[in-house]
């Protein structure tokens, strides 16, 4: 089996972040195109992931704990799975929605599960070496939380694209912090 290097696995999960980050910001834009929000729906938006509380802003992110802005990270993803799986499957049945929004679709479903997997696997690499505690310990209360989002699937797609949109920006954005607070001499 082939050893990754610390830097070489962040960037890797960022990377893999930046492609999420940009096929929500495609599939968003292509939704736009086709429903632009009535002046009513602007500024309405309430996002299921609110309720996660996120830094605001890099500052503030830069101020969190390793383990925190992690277990930040990994809630968010959590939080994705379903509503991500939901919003392909009603795609797919839609006749109006084109092959390849709905392949769009499934392939976030499908990043953000990897996704997932691949940042916690960076956090218990982390622990092994020391740089982070050993909060993976509780990872039952991040499994616990409530992921059911039911809903979400009654908001628009726009909006959850929008949100999507948002939450993959600000998951992309906190592995780079991450990744600067473990690695610094990496040029950070």
């Amino acid at each position: 089996m082939l050893k990754m290097s610390k830097s070489d696995l962040f960037n890797r999960v960022i990377q893999h972040s930046a492609r999420l980050h940009g096929l929500s910001s495609d599939l968003y834009s292509e939704f736009e195109q086709y429903f632009i929000p009535s002046i009513n729906q602007i500024g309405t938006r309430k996002c299921h992931t609110s309720y996660i509380g996120t830094p605001n802003g890099k500052e503030h992110a830069q101020k969190l704990a390793g383990e925190e802005l992690t277990e930040v990270i990994l809630k968010l993803l959590m939080a994705w799975g379903e509503p991500l799986t939901q919003f392909h499957q009603s795609m797919t049945q839609q006749q109006d929605s084109n092959i390849y929004s709905s392949s769009k679709a499934m392939e976030m479903s499908d990043m953000v599960h990897d996704l997932k997997n691949s940042v916690q696997k960076v956090a218990e690499k982390m622990q092994l070496l020391g740089i982070l505690s050993n909060f993976l310990n509780g990872e039952n209360s991040l499994e616990s939380l409530d992921t059911d989002s039911s809903s979400v699937f009654f908001v628009d797609h726009l909006n959850l694209l929008h949100c999507f949109r948002r939450d993959s920006d600000k998951i992309w954005s906190y592995l780079k912090i991450l990744k600067c607070r473990i690695l610094p001499e990496n040029g950070c």
